[in-house]
């Protein structure tokens, strides 16, 4: 009996596309403090998900975009992050690495959910739900304008910046 070819496996990649209206949130900052998508209004943001506080690959990627902080800003840029880590984890996590943003408290998932970057992944071999690392350039407007699923850590705010191919 032949074993049929299966297809590699893929991670999870976000369904929402550019031009999508980003979906709103409220959720706590690591100061406790309440955050929603209107207090961006009339600010570009850049919303990056990733999946953990301290570890190597998302302390490059944040450490990425505070080097680049001027930068981001001088294009009118905004950055928050948003993991499942708590307040202080996220407290300890900018602490440590003089991250200029702030970072959200996604804890319940609700705010990946609703931006669809929780699916499953793969890692070593092996599978499990997790935060698909994403990043949503949204406008003044509330419009998704960019979505970088394809997030290059030590590069990415290179990303950010770059125009559309």
């Amino acid at each position: 009996m032949c074993a049929k070819n299966k297809e590699p496996f893929k991670n999870h990649i976000t369904s929402l596309k550019e031009g999508m209206k980003a979906p709103d949130f409220k959720i706590r900052d690591e100061q406790g403090r309440e955050r929603s998508l209107k207090d961006f209004k009339g600010k570009k943001l850049v919303l990056y998900f990733y999946p953990s506080d301290g570890t190597p690959t998302c302390t490059e990627e944040a450490c990425n975009l505070r080097d680049h902080i001027k930068e981001l800003q001088t294009k009118g840029y905004e950055v928050v992050g948003v993991s499942p880590d708590d307040e202080k984890s996220h407290q300890k996590f900018i602490a440590k690495h003089h991250l200029p943003f702030s970072l959200l408290a996604d804890t319940e998932l609700e705010l990946a959910r609703n931006y669809d970057t929780w699916g499953k992944k793969q890692f070593m071999g092996r599978i499990f739900d997790g935060i698909a690392r994403t990043t949503f350039l949204i406008s003044e407007k509330g419009i998704i304008e960019k979505v970088i699923t394809k997030v290059k850590s030590k590069e990415h705010a290179g990303q950010v910046l770059a125009p559309e191919a």
